[in-house]
């Protein structure tokens, strides 16, 4: 396998896919940690005599020229961290190109090869190396991610490789205990995952949005709030599985509850047995967050992805804040997984430097937990 040092780039221009996926706000970047990310490869680059292409991407454009979902802030920001001149679309005097959106462009994220071949073949003709450290993308079978690299001398950035070893030391032989705090709106996002670490883990708690079909798949009453009810008797065989696996399965007692889905809504303390009809959870509750805080703290490996309420309402985020509070006191690795869990900690006053491990892998790192093949890693021989 290469390596980013084996890779020669003194006098070469590298086409660097980064991972610039960042939360835009009325055209503002409201969290720009993973650019922060791509610093380390980036200056890793520069230093060793190389100029830069970077190819990344933005939302879901799906082939339209959206300028909401233009890298332009992206741009201006890395800019600003780099302290130096970011070239944007056009080729200036910059050592420093970003390219626009790659998603823009339909060939990206097509299904037939050829279209995101001959779109790979484009970008090939603008460097003489590749070096794939976007890993939020590496699930995803696109030009720039899977195509690209086969038509370079290639190799894995710091971030993606960073990123493979965290992975691993969760997937083999990890510290025991081993605990999964998952949260976050939906449990169809997560069934795969949930699945493969309940043969791994000794504890596993339930939060979000997501615990609401696992309490109506125990009986339980859950007023307005979020369910997907098509998945009950799935979430049922997960629930007998923990249970034959001697996993600790531990979801909330009590629920912070509100009438709507609205910063000002008022919020109400209940047991999770008795959730209003009229009412949705919002966050888990206090006694709740003390619970999974104790199983966190008890725990050698921790893998956390997904808020346990709704984090940007102040009223509702209790019980993320105890949980990430619980990660950075456990005495061994700590991971905090997923774009929404990573600016969940930021917003709630944590720094990076709190966790053992902020990952940037999203989708990415769930897959991988999976035990899915992941095509972008695959083309970079890892």
């Amino acid at each position: 396998m290469n390596s980013l040092a084996s890779l020669d780039v003194a006098g070469k221009r590298v086409f660097l896919r980064c991972d610039l996926n960042v939360p835009l706000k009325n055209g503002e970047i409201t969290d720009d940690g993973r650019i922060r990310a791509s610093l380390p490869t980036i200056t890793n680059l520069l230093d060793r005599g190389a100029s830069l292409v970077i190819g990344a991407h933005l939302g879901r454009p799906k082939g339209e020229a959206k300028p909401e979902l233009s890298l332009q802030p992206v741009a201006e920001r890395l800019s600003e961290l780099l302290s130096q001149p970011v070239d944007f679309i056009t080729q200036g005097s910059a050592k420093i190109l970003l390219l626009e959106n790659l998603r823009f462009n339909t060939a990206e994220t097509s299904k037939e090869d050829g279209e995101r071949s001959a779109f790979a073949k484009d970008l090939a003709k603008l460097a003489d190396v590749y070096v794939g450290d976007g890993f939020g993308a590496v699930h995803r079978k696109h030009a720039s991610v899977y195509d690209l690299p086969a038509l370079l001398p290639h190799a894995p950035g710091n971030l993606v490789q960073a990123e493979v070893e965290v992975l691993k030391k969760l997937t083999q032989s990890p510290q025991r205990p081993y605990g999964v705090v998952l949260g976050g709106a939906k449990v169809s996002d997560k069934i795969g995952v949930i699945s493969n670490l309940l043969t791994k883990v000794d504890v596993m708690a339930i939060g979000g949005g997501m615990v609401f079909t696992f309490l109506a798949a125990s009986g339980k009453e859950i007023g307005t709030s979020l369910v997907e009810t098509d998945l009950i008797p799935t979430v049922k065989e997960l629930i007998a599985t923990a249970q034959s696996k001697g996993v600790k399965l531990v979801l909330p007692t009590d629920i912070v509850v509100a009438p709507e889905f609205k910063q000002d809504s008022a919020p109400t303390l209940v047991s999770a047995d008795e959730i209003p009809e009229n009412q949705m959870g919002l966050d888990i509750g206090p006694e709740s967050a003390a619970a999974f805080a104790a199983e966190i703290k008890k725990c050698k490996t921790v893998f956390w992805n997904g808020p346990m309420g709704v984090f940007e309402f102040p009223n509702f985020a209790h019980g993320t804040k105890v949980v990430a509070q619980a990660l950075t006191e456990v005495d061994g690795i700590s991971v905090v997984g997923g774009g929404d869990s990573a600016a969940a900690v930021r917003a709630l006053g944590f720094k990076d430097s709190d966790f053992g491990y902020i990952s940037t892998g999203g989708g990415a790192s769930l897959e991988y937990l999976e035990g899915k093949v992941l095509p972008g890693l695959q083309a970079l021989g890892l």
